[in-house]
Protein backbone atom coordinates (compact mmCIF):
# COMPACT_ATOMS: atom_id res chain seq x y z
CA UNK A 1 0.00 0.00 0.00
CA UNK A 2 0.79 3.36 -1.03
CA UNK A 3 0.27 7.37 -0.23
CA UNK A 4 -1.32 8.68 -2.73
CA UNK A 5 -3.06 12.05 -3.63
CA UNK A 6 -6.16 11.41 -5.62
CA UNK A 7 -8.76 13.70 -7.98
CA UNK A 8 -12.60 12.34 -7.52
CA UNK A 9 -13.95 14.75 -9.79
CA UNK A 10 -12.63 17.25 -12.05
CA UNK A 11 -12.93 20.53 -10.19
CA UNK A 12 -12.35 19.42 -6.96
CA UNK A 13 -10.56 21.95 -4.56
CA UNK A 14 -9.31 19.35 -2.19
CA UNK A 15 -7.34 16.13 -2.96
CA UNK A 16 -7.68 12.93 -1.34
CA UNK A 17 -4.86 12.09 0.48
CA UNK A 18 -5.00 7.92 0.71
CA UNK A 19 -2.89 5.45 2.28
CA UNK A 20 -4.38 2.54 0.29
CA UNK A 21 -3.28 2.30 -3.20
CA UNK A 22 -1.57 0.19 -5.05
CA UNK A 23 0.02 -0.33 -8.61
CA UNK A 24 -1.33 -1.96 -11.16
CA UNK A 25 1.71 -3.92 -12.83
CA UNK A 26 4.52 -3.64 -13.69
CA UNK A 27 4.49 -5.78 -16.96
CA UNK A 28 7.23 -7.18 -19.07
CA UNK A 29 8.16 -4.28 -20.48
CA UNK A 30 7.32 -1.49 -17.54
CA UNK A 31 8.97 -0.39 -14.52
CA UNK A 32 8.19 0.46 -10.88
CA UNK A 33 9.38 3.45 -9.05
CA UNK A 34 9.66 4.25 -5.52
CA UNK A 35 8.80 8.18 -5.96
CA UNK A 36 11.18 10.14 -3.50
CA UNK A 37 10.47 13.54 -4.58
CA UNK A 38 7.63 15.16 -7.12
CA UNK A 39 7.27 18.66 -8.05
CA UNK A 40 4.31 20.97 -7.75
CA UNK A 41 3.57 22.36 -11.05
CA UNK A 42 0.92 24.85 -12.28
CA UNK A 43 0.08 22.00 -15.06
CA UNK A 44 -1.62 19.83 -11.90
CA UNK A 45 -3.46 22.48 -11.28
CA UNK A 46 -4.67 22.50 -14.59
CA UNK A 47 -5.73 19.18 -14.26
CA UNK A 48 -7.74 19.05 -11.58
CA UNK A 49 -9.65 22.62 -13.17
CA UNK A 50 -10.38 20.60 -16.40
CA UNK A 51 -7.96 22.90 -18.30
CA UNK A 52 -6.11 19.67 -19.21
CA UNK A 53 -7.91 16.18 -19.43
CA UNK A 54 -8.28 13.40 -17.41
CA UNK A 55 -10.19 10.44 -16.66
CA UNK A 56 -10.92 10.69 -12.51
CA UNK A 57 -9.87 8.92 -10.03
CA UNK A 58 -6.49 10.14 -11.29
CA UNK A 59 -3.88 10.39 -9.11
CA UNK A 60 -1.82 13.40 -9.71
CA UNK A 61 1.51 14.54 -10.40
CA UNK A 62 3.82 14.29 -13.77
CA UNK A 63 7.44 15.50 -12.34
CA UNK A 64 9.31 13.06 -10.31
CA UNK A 65 12.18 11.28 -9.56
CA UNK A 66 13.08 8.19 -7.77
CA UNK A 67 14.50 4.87 -7.02
CA UNK A 68 13.77 1.83 -9.40
CA UNK A 69 11.75 -0.77 -7.23
CA UNK A 70 11.08 -3.44 -9.86
CA UNK A 71 11.75 -4.38 -13.77
CA UNK A 72 9.86 -6.32 -16.08
CA UNK A 73 11.69 -9.29 -17.25
CA UNK A 74 12.13 -7.37 -21.21
CA UNK A 75 13.87 -4.38 -19.13
CA UNK A 76 17.28 -3.83 -19.32
CA UNK A 77 18.24 -0.38 -19.40
CA UNK A 78 17.55 -0.03 -15.75
CA UNK A 79 18.21 -2.05 -12.92
CA UNK A 80 16.52 -2.09 -9.08
CA UNK A 81 17.99 0.56 -7.19
CA UNK A 82 19.00 2.80 -9.78
CA UNK A 83 17.80 6.58 -9.64
CA UNK A 84 15.74 7.78 -12.52
CA UNK A 85 13.85 10.68 -13.59
CA UNK A 86 10.24 10.11 -14.65
CA UNK A 87 9.64 11.30 -18.22
CA UNK A 88 6.22 11.74 -18.78
CA UNK A 89 6.00 11.63 -22.59
CA UNK A 90 7.73 8.43 -22.65
CA UNK A 91 8.99 7.61 -26.30
CA UNK A 92 7.34 4.43 -28.35
CA UNK A 93 10.23 4.55 -30.76
CA UNK A 94 8.22 3.60 -33.71
CA UNK A 95 5.48 6.00 -34.78
CA UNK A 96 5.75 8.65 -37.07
CA UNK A 97 6.94 11.04 -34.34
CA UNK A 98 9.77 9.06 -32.94
CA UNK A 99 11.60 8.29 -36.24
CA UNK A 100 11.08 11.80 -37.34
CA UNK A 101 13.41 12.03 -33.73
CA UNK A 102 10.64 13.93 -32.17
CA UNK A 103 9.48 12.08 -29.55
CA UNK A 104 8.15 14.73 -27.23
CA UNK A 105 5.37 14.60 -29.92
CA UNK A 106 4.41 11.08 -29.27
CA UNK A 107 1.27 10.41 -28.01
CA UNK A 108 1.52 6.37 -28.04
CA UNK A 109 2.29 6.51 -23.79
CA UNK A 110 -0.53 9.47 -23.02
CA UNK A 111 -3.60 7.95 -25.21
CA UNK A 112 -2.89 4.52 -23.64
CA UNK A 113 -3.26 6.29 -20.29
CA UNK A 114 -6.64 7.49 -20.65
CA UNK A 115 -8.12 3.88 -21.03
CA UNK A 116 -5.32 1.75 -19.45
CA UNK A 117 -5.53 2.65 -15.04
CA UNK A 118 -1.94 2.55 -13.84
CA UNK A 119 -3.56 2.18 -9.59
CA UNK A 120 -6.70 0.76 -7.68
CA UNK A 121 -7.42 1.84 -4.78
CA UNK A 122 -8.14 0.20 -1.53
CA UNK A 123 -11.68 -0.55 -2.26
CA UNK A 124 -10.49 -2.22 -5.61
CA UNK A 125 -11.76 0.93 -7.42
CA UNK A 126 -9.34 1.44 -10.62
CA UNK A 127 -7.69 4.79 -10.49
CA UNK A 128 -5.60 6.54 -13.66
CA UNK A 129 -2.59 8.44 -13.59
CA UNK A 130 -2.29 11.57 -15.06
CA UNK A 131 -0.74 12.06 -18.14
CA UNK A 132 -0.11 8.44 -17.57
CA UNK A 133 1.81 9.02 -14.30
CA UNK A 134 0.71 10.27 -10.92
CA UNK A 135 3.79 11.30 -9.12
CA UNK A 136 2.25 12.19 -5.99
CA UNK A 137 1.88 8.62 -4.84
CA UNK A 138 5.07 6.67 -3.29
CA UNK A 139 4.97 4.08 -6.63
CA UNK A 140 4.34 4.11 -9.97
CA UNK A 141 4.27 2.64 -12.87
CA UNK A 142 5.67 2.90 -15.88
CA UNK A 143 7.19 2.16 -19.18
CA UNK A 144 10.33 1.22 -19.91
CA UNK A 145 10.92 4.40 -21.45
CA UNK A 146 9.16 6.72 -18.78
CA UNK A 147 12.42 6.54 -16.85
CA UNK A 148 15.57 8.36 -17.80
CA UNK A 149 18.74 6.95 -15.10
CA UNK A 150 20.79 9.78 -12.98
CA UNK A 151 23.88 10.04 -11.65
CA UNK A 152 23.41 8.99 -7.52
CA UNK A 153 24.66 12.59 -6.68
CA UNK A 154 22.14 14.77 -7.87
CA UNK A 155 19.68 15.32 -5.05
CA UNK A 156 16.07 13.70 -5.71
CA UNK A 157 14.38 17.26 -5.29
CA UNK A 158 16.78 18.17 -8.18
CA UNK A 159 15.79 15.41 -10.21
CA UNK A 160 12.40 15.85 -9.89
CA UNK A 161 12.38 19.06 -11.93
CA UNK A 162 14.95 17.81 -14.60
CA UNK A 163 11.61 15.90 -15.40
CA UNK A 164 8.97 18.61 -16.81
CA UNK A 165 9.98 22.27 -15.22
CA UNK A 166 13.81 22.39 -16.39
CA UNK A 167 13.29 20.56 -19.89
CA UNK A 168 10.45 22.27 -20.55
CA UNK A 169 11.33 26.31 -19.89
CA UNK A 170 15.48 25.52 -20.61
CA UNK A 171 14.69 23.37 -23.40
CA UNK A 172 12.55 26.01 -25.13
CA UNK A 173 14.74 28.36 -25.25
CA UNK A 174 17.54 25.46 -26.46
CA UNK A 175 15.79 23.38 -28.45
CA UNK A 176 13.03 25.17 -29.70
CA UNK A 177 14.23 28.74 -30.59
CA UNK A 178 17.69 28.30 -30.54
CA UNK A 179 18.78 31.28 -29.09
CA UNK A 180 21.35 32.63 -30.43
CA UNK A 181 24.35 34.91 -28.53
CA UNK A 182 23.71 38.73 -27.89
CA UNK A 183 20.20 38.36 -29.23
CA UNK A 184 16.97 40.25 -27.42
CA UNK A 185 14.55 37.65 -25.66
CA UNK A 186 11.23 38.27 -23.84
CA UNK A 187 9.29 35.95 -21.94
CA UNK A 188 6.05 36.73 -20.68
CA UNK A 189 5.65 34.67 -17.37
CA UNK A 190 8.26 34.45 -14.61
CA UNK A 191 6.88 31.36 -13.19
CA UNK A 192 9.01 28.27 -12.45
CA UNK A 193 9.17 27.50 -16.48
CA UNK A 194 9.37 31.09 -17.56
CA UNK A 195 12.34 31.09 -14.88
CA UNK A 196 13.88 28.30 -16.93
CA UNK A 197 13.71 29.90 -19.78
CA UNK A 198 15.03 32.82 -18.83
CA UNK A 199 17.84 30.42 -17.40
CA UNK A 200 18.14 28.81 -20.55
CA UNK A 201 17.99 32.16 -22.69
CA UNK A 202 21.07 33.07 -20.39
CA UNK A 203 22.85 30.11 -20.92
CA UNK A 204 22.46 30.15 -24.58
CA UNK A 205 24.62 33.91 -24.84
CA UNK A 206 21.28 36.40 -25.42
CA UNK A 207 22.38 40.12 -24.30
CA UNK A 208 19.25 41.33 -23.34
CA UNK A 209 15.87 39.45 -21.68
CA UNK A 210 12.64 41.20 -20.04
CA UNK A 211 11.08 39.32 -17.69
CA UNK A 212 7.15 40.26 -18.33
CA UNK A 213 4.89 39.60 -15.61
CA UNK A 214 1.88 41.44 -14.00
CA UNK A 215 2.99 40.41 -10.12
CA UNK A 216 6.17 42.64 -9.51
CA UNK A 217 7.45 41.01 -6.74
CA UNK A 218 8.42 38.34 -8.91
CA UNK A 219 10.90 40.87 -10.85
CA UNK A 220 13.83 40.83 -8.88
CA UNK A 221 13.56 36.94 -8.85
CA UNK A 222 13.52 37.12 -12.39
CA UNK A 223 16.80 39.23 -12.13
CA UNK A 224 18.36 36.46 -9.92
CA UNK A 225 17.50 34.18 -12.81
CA UNK A 226 19.39 36.46 -15.13
CA UNK A 227 16.74 38.68 -17.13
CA UNK A 228 18.24 42.05 -17.48
CA UNK A 229 15.17 43.90 -17.57
CA UNK A 230 11.62 43.29 -16.01
CA UNK A 231 8.01 45.02 -16.51
CA UNK A 232 4.50 44.44 -16.31
CA UNK A 233 2.49 43.84 -19.57
CA UNK A 234 1.37 47.95 -19.31
CA UNK A 235 4.90 49.04 -19.43
CA UNK A 236 5.70 46.67 -22.55
CA UNK A 237 5.81 49.32 -25.17
CA UNK A 238 8.09 51.91 -23.43
CA UNK A 239 10.56 48.97 -22.32
CA UNK A 240 10.66 48.19 -25.88
CA UNK A 241 10.89 51.62 -27.37
CA UNK A 242 13.65 51.58 -24.84
CA UNK A 243 15.60 48.33 -25.58
CA UNK A 244 14.94 47.95 -29.40
CA UNK A 245 13.64 51.40 -30.31
CA UNK A 246 10.47 50.14 -30.66
CA UNK A 247 11.34 47.37 -33.32
CA UNK A 248 10.84 44.50 -30.46
CA UNK A 249 12.47 41.58 -29.34
CA UNK A 250 14.05 39.19 -31.67
CA UNK A 251 12.62 36.36 -29.45
CA UNK A 252 9.32 36.18 -26.91
CA UNK A 253 8.38 33.30 -24.81
CA UNK A 254 4.65 32.51 -23.76
CA UNK A 255 4.65 30.91 -20.48
CA UNK A 256 1.38 31.74 -19.20
CA UNK A 257 -1.00 29.32 -21.24
CA UNK A 258 -3.62 32.25 -22.04
CA UNK A 259 -4.35 33.94 -25.21
CA UNK A 260 -3.96 37.32 -23.38
CA UNK A 261 -0.63 35.81 -22.71
CA UNK A 262 0.30 34.69 -26.66
CA UNK A 263 -1.17 38.07 -27.46
CA UNK A 264 1.62 40.01 -25.43
CA UNK A 265 4.50 37.73 -26.85
CA UNK A 266 3.46 38.41 -30.53
CA UNK A 267 2.62 42.45 -29.63
CA UNK A 268 6.81 41.92 -28.09
CA UNK A 269 8.34 40.53 -31.03
CA UNK A 270 10.17 42.49 -33.80
CA UNK A 271 9.25 41.64 -37.21
CA UNK A 272 10.37 38.79 -38.62
CA UNK A 273 11.49 37.26 -35.04
CA UNK A 274 10.05 34.31 -32.93
CA UNK A 275 6.72 34.06 -31.07
CA UNK A 276 7.40 30.55 -28.86
CA UNK A 277 4.24 29.10 -27.04
CA UNK A 278 5.18 27.05 -23.74
CA UNK A 279 2.28 27.40 -21.80
CA UNK A 280 -0.27 24.68 -21.70
CA UNK A 281 -3.84 26.57 -22.51
CA UNK A 282 -7.45 25.68 -22.32
CA UNK A 283 -8.92 24.25 -25.88
CA UNK A 284 -10.99 26.69 -25.57
CA UNK A 285 -9.18 29.66 -25.70
CA UNK A 286 -8.65 30.60 -28.83
CA UNK A 287 -6.21 33.45 -30.04
CA UNK A 288 -6.35 35.30 -33.37
CA UNK A 289 -4.39 37.13 -35.73
CA UNK A 290 -5.20 38.78 -38.82
CA UNK A 291 -3.89 36.80 -42.29
CA UNK A 292 -1.97 39.91 -43.48
CA UNK A 293 -0.57 40.49 -40.43
CA UNK A 294 0.45 36.81 -40.18
CA UNK A 295 2.53 37.24 -43.76
CA UNK A 296 3.69 40.65 -43.67
CA UNK A 297 4.93 41.01 -40.03
CA UNK A 298 7.39 37.48 -41.07
CA UNK A 299 6.97 36.43 -37.57
CA UNK A 300 7.21 32.93 -37.03
CA UNK A 301 4.82 30.77 -34.48
CA UNK A 302 6.13 28.36 -32.41
CA UNK A 303 4.87 25.51 -30.06
CA UNK A 304 7.59 24.17 -27.85
CA UNK A 305 5.82 21.26 -26.26
CA UNK A 306 7.70 19.97 -23.67
CA UNK A 307 10.49 22.11 -24.21
CA UNK A 308 11.43 20.12 -27.63
CA UNK A 309 13.41 17.74 -25.13
CA UNK A 310 14.81 14.22 -26.21
CA UNK A 311 15.16 13.59 -22.16
CA UNK A 312 17.90 10.65 -23.33
CA UNK A 313 20.47 13.27 -24.64
CA UNK A 314 18.95 16.61 -22.41
CA UNK A 315 18.93 15.43 -19.01
CA UNK A 316 22.81 14.53 -19.04
CA UNK A 317 23.29 18.25 -20.60
CA UNK A 318 21.11 19.63 -17.88
CA UNK A 319 23.04 17.74 -15.25
CA UNK A 320 26.44 18.69 -16.62
CA UNK A 321 25.28 22.64 -16.92
CA UNK A 322 24.07 22.54 -13.29
CA UNK A 323 27.76 20.87 -12.09
CA UNK A 324 28.94 23.44 -13.66
CA UNK A 325 27.16 26.20 -11.87
CA UNK A 326 25.28 27.71 -14.89
CA UNK A 327 21.79 26.05 -14.39
CA UNK A 328 20.33 26.93 -11.11
CA UNK A 329 17.83 24.60 -9.87
CA UNK A 330 17.90 25.21 -6.13
CA UNK A 331 16.63 28.33 -6.25
CA UNK A 332 13.66 26.86 -7.97
CA UNK A 333 12.54 25.46 -5.23
CA UNK A 334 10.72 27.79 -3.12
CA UNK A 335 9.27 24.94 -0.68
CA UNK A 336 10.29 21.28 0.85
CA UNK A 337 6.85 19.89 1.97
CA UNK A 338 5.32 16.06 3.26
CA UNK A 339 2.62 14.64 1.40
CA UNK A 340 0.11 15.44 4.22
CA UNK A 341 0.61 19.25 3.00
CA UNK A 342 -0.07 18.62 -0.81
CA UNK A 343 -3.58 20.59 -0.50
CA UNK A 344 -2.07 23.43 1.43
CA UNK A 345 0.41 23.34 -1.63
CA UNK A 346 -2.23 23.44 -4.20
CA UNK A 347 -3.83 26.90 -2.89
CA UNK A 348 -0.35 28.19 -2.49
CA UNK A 349 -0.15 27.45 -6.25
CA UNK A 350 -3.41 28.81 -6.85
CA UNK A 351 -2.11 32.47 -5.33
CA UNK A 352 0.51 32.70 -7.44
CA UNK A 353 3.39 33.25 -4.15
CA UNK A 354 5.70 30.41 -5.03
CA UNK A 355 7.91 28.87 -7.95
CA UNK A 356 8.12 24.93 -7.51
CA UNK A 357 7.10 23.14 -4.16
CA UNK A 358 8.71 19.81 -3.79
CA UNK A 359 7.00 16.74 -2.36
CA UNK A 360 9.27 14.59 -0.20
CA UNK A 361 8.73 11.29 0.35
CA UNK A 362 10.59 9.36 3.34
Amino acid sequence: MARAAVLHAVGDKELDLRDDVTTVGPGPDQVKVAIKATGVCHSDLSTMTGVLPTVPPTVIGHEGAGVVAEVGEHVTEVAPGDHVVVNWTPDCGTCADCLRGEPFLCMTHIAQSFSEPLFRLGDGTPAFGMAGMGTWSEELVVPRRGVIKIAEDVPFEYAALLGCGIPTGVGAAINTAKVRPGSTVAVVGAGGVGLSVIQGARISGAATIVAIDPNEAKHPVAKQFGATHTTTPDGLEEIKGQLTGGAGFDYAFEVVGRSGAIHTAWNATRRGGDVIVVGAGAVDDDWAQSAFTLLFDGKSLKASLYGGCDLKRDIPLFVDLWRAGRLDIDSLISRRIRFEELNDAVRALEGGDVIRQVVLFD
